[in-house]
């Protein structure tokens, strides 16, 4: 398995943060990989799904995610099973109260299904998603903290 960790602080409560991120409507808002979502928008509860289409290191497809973990506001992980292949992957948030902020930390365990893939991997694949995520918090960091309303969901 390769493991993707990103993490940033986010000037707004863990319960502001946890509801947006946990929200699979605000993905395409600041997600670089995130191109739309279908199915249930807000906060995923454990058991609910939603269809993303992605586009991660250039390869596009739809994942759909299943929510196997939810403690609000401070643990969120959702299963992901890629459209029309075996691999998928898991990603678990985890929130942290942080002198009167979040601490947020993403990550992101996807498997090397072949020989070819774990070549792949550390040459071309984990550095291109390694930058998509870490501009991902930037541009949560900044949509979070440039006005989303507290009331998010």
């Amino acid at each position: 398995m390769t493991r993707i960790l990103s993490q940033t602080r986010i000037e707004r409560p863990p319960e502001v943060v946890f509801a947006y991120v946990t929200a699979p409507g605000h993905w395409p808002e600041w997600h670089p990989s995130s191109l739309g979502v279908r199915g249930t928008l807000t906060s995923l509860e454990v058991g609910q799904e939603v269809i993303e289409a992605f586009q991660v290191a250039g390869r596009r497809g739809e994942v759909v995610w299943r929510c196997t973990l939810r403690q609000a506001p401070y643990n969120w992980v959702i299963e992901g099973q890629i459209v029309g292949r075996k691999m998928g992957g898991v990603i678990s948030y985890t929130l942290r109260l942080q002198a009167g902020g979040t601490h947020f930390l993403r990550e992101f365990r996807y498997p090397r299904p072949n020989l070819w893939f774990a070549l792949l991997d550390p040459l071309i694949l984990r550095p291109r998603v390694r930058a998509e995520s870490e501009e991902a918090l930037r541009r949560l960091k900044k949509r979070l903290e440039d006005g989303v309303p507290s009331h998010v969901g």
